[in-house]
């Protein structure tokens, strides 16, 4: 009977050791599949980007471009065929086809200064933030890789921390405006289509753009390479722009438009065969429009 008693109570142990086995799982093991193994850490969603397709105020900052220069008379600025603001019927500004003529001269303000490169752009974006605009628009770059030789092109980190700061300016004052970024025209094509000009060329001499259309017949090989060191230099400074403006989550670059944009030379100055016509600021404004107003930013 001794005997029957020990081995009832080892069987008894024997099932109660099985049944915690099973119970507890494998000791020093990762649990098999589908055991809970705690809460599932799971990526953030992207903020979501917000855009603005009818503005109704816009400022301006940025460049010669922006101030209308040598499209009305001979170096001389013309505010009121700036693509951005101008009240120039016949160019019909980005503030005219977003706000109406009545409202655009009330509504629309042009910091822009002839002359200005990036690192100017941070004190314009500053005065522009005060007017608590709904929009600014930008466009500069084009002095920066317009020197006297291509050594003296701004540096692309500069240009870079420049934009970012002139971004933060904006920011700090006016943390909800829309900021529409237009790309540096490509100033190599300009180069190829103005050259065909007599009147252009001489004119050139005279300085303008030198590290690009100094020597405008001069097709040797210092020459070419002088020229293609400031389209590549055009080309980082967008994508610095590109870049800096993905950053910001009320921030809409051009898509590199204007730099493709194949200005004619009806679309150039007939004084300086450089800076954008009457026609030149319309084209502007015309694919300033499209890209604020297109449900999707430009790829």
């Amino acid at each position: 009977m001794r005997e029957i008693r020990r081995s009832r109570r080892r069987a008894v142990a024997g099932a109660v050791a099985a049944a915690l086995a099973i119970t507890a799982g494998p000791v020093g093991c990762d649990a098999p599949p589908g055991a809970d193994r705690g809460p599932v850490k799971r990526p953030k969603p992207s903020p979501t980007r917000v855009w603005d397709r009818a503005p109704g105020s816009l400022a301006a900052v940025g460049d010669s471009i922006t101030r209308g220069f040598d499209a009305c008379s001979l170096f001389a600025d013309c505010p009121e065929v700036s693509w951005a603001t101008g009240t120039d019927t016949a160019v019909r500004s980005l503030a005219l086809r977003l706000l109406g003529t009545a409202a655009a001269p009330r509504r629309a303000w042009n910091h822009a200064r002839s002359g200005a490169r990036m690192a100017d752009l941070p004190a314009q974006m500053t005065a522009a933030a005060d007017r608590r605009p709904e929009l600014v628009t930008v466009m500069v770059g084009a002095n920066d890789a317009c020197r006297d030789t291509p050594a003296q092109m701004t540096p692309v980190a500069e240009f870079t921390e420049s934009f970012t700061a002139a971004m933060r300016s904006l920011r700090r004052t006016a943390p909800k405006t829309h900021v529409y970024v237009s790309s540096v025209p490509d100033l190599k094509r300009l180069w190829s289509t103005g050259r065909g000009n007599p009147l252009g060329k001489q004119i050139w001499k005279l300085g303008i753009c030198a590290s690009m259309l100094g020597d405008a017949d001069d097709l040797g090989p210092a020459a070419q390479e002088r020229r293609a060191l400031v389209h590549d230099r055009v080309v980082a400074y967008n994508r610095a722009l590109r870049d800096v403006c993905a950053k910001d989550l009320r921030c809409r670059y051009d898509g590199d438009a204007v730099f493709d944009y194949r200005f004619t030379g009806e679309q150039l100055s007939p004084w300086d065969w450089f800076h954008p016509s009457r026609d030149g600021q319309n084209r502007l404004a015309e694919i300033a429009y499209r890209n604020i107003t297109a449900a999707r930013p430009p790829e």
